[in-house]
């Protein structure tokens, strides 16, 4: 009897692991390899003509000490990463919050969601008649019609506007799967923990979401917090549909528009390579530091 029971346990579990199989193959072609390959490329010279040449840490080296460009990607990256990630990363769940309590549930959902499944460069045509630099975009023209300013201000070719305009671009194209995320996990919170709440003196709904709401969202909260850190640390779509590539005096030059250049104008796949390594770091630690913080342990 023990020795079937094994047996039925033993079968269940490589079930398990044949229905898993497909997944972890997929994702060791298309994830781990790419990164191990690329590491590897980065301590070369490779043109994708030529054979790599192994030229040590020297990608790392130029990429550090001599690479203004690079300086000011990451600190542009930097900047829009700690602007745009923690603001979407609060709108959504803000917006998952008070959406769910609402009885069009599902159309405010869908409506807040749209832009997360459209393309960002069709949506970056539509800021683009907001922010054009004309007279007539959308912005200038109020602007100028209510007497607050006299001539059109260059939104996108501005060094000390490009920036804030992808930001605000970013922000609110990013916030729908965080959204998404965060309205199922309120929706799945079981009612009979909010009413032994009431019960201990939970007495609005602010203290509900202090004290209950949030500690049993902590695994939707850290997918949220780490899906809005990769997104901000990658935005390269809605920067150069804005600003081009490369951006008016690199004012809004991001690591990954950075990696692009070396990629696939300069074919520089080595320095390239490096480029992407030092970004997967980045987001590595970011990862890293989420899953302390939102951690199931008390």
């Amino acid at each position: 009897m023990a020795a079937a029971k094994r047996f039925h346990i033993k079968r269940k579990t490589w079930v398990g692991y044949a229905f898993m199989m497909p997944f972890l193959i997929l994702f060791v072609l298309f994830i781990i390899l790419p990164v191990f390959i690329s590491f590897g490329l980065s301590f070369t010279n490779y043109n994708m003509i030529e054979s790599p040449d192994f030229i040590g840490i020297t990608n790392y080296r130029l990429l550090i000490l001599d690479d203004a460009e690079f300086l000011i990607a990451l600190k542009n990256t930097l900047v829009f990463a700690f602007i745009s990630g923690p603001i979407g990363f609060l709108g959504s769940f803000v917006m998952a919050w008070l959406i769910n309590n609402l009885k069009a549930r599902n159309l405010f959902s869908l409506a807040f969601y749209a832009p997360s499944i459209t393309s960002g460069v069709a949506l970056s045509t539509v800021w683009l008649y907001f922010f054009s630099s004309d007279r007539y975009g959308l912005i200038n023209n109020t602007l100028i019609n209510l007497g607050i300013i006299s001539e059109p201000i260059q939104w996108t070719q501005d060094v000390n506007t490009v920036l804030p305009v992808i930001i605000l671009i970013s922000i609110w194209m990013s916030m729908g799967t965080g959204f998404l995320t965060f309205l199922a996990g309120l929706q799945n919170l079981p009612q009979e923990i909010n009413e032994a709440g009431m019960i201990d003196g939970i007495r609005n709904r602010f203290q509900e979401l202090i004290y209950i709401t949030l500690p049993q969202m902590k695994p939707q909260l850290l997918f949220g917090a780490i899906n809005a850190a990769v997104g901000a640390f990658g935005v390269f779509d809605i920067a150069v549909s804005v600003a081009g590539l490369p951006s008016p005096d690199y004012a809004a030059h991001t690591i990954v528009a950075h990696l692009y250049d070396y990629a696939f104008i300069r074919f520089e796949m080595g320095y390239a390579s490096a480029v992407a390594i030092i970004l997967f770091l980045i987001t590595f630690v970011l990862g890293r530091i989420f899953m302390r913080v939102f951690s199931e342990k008390d």
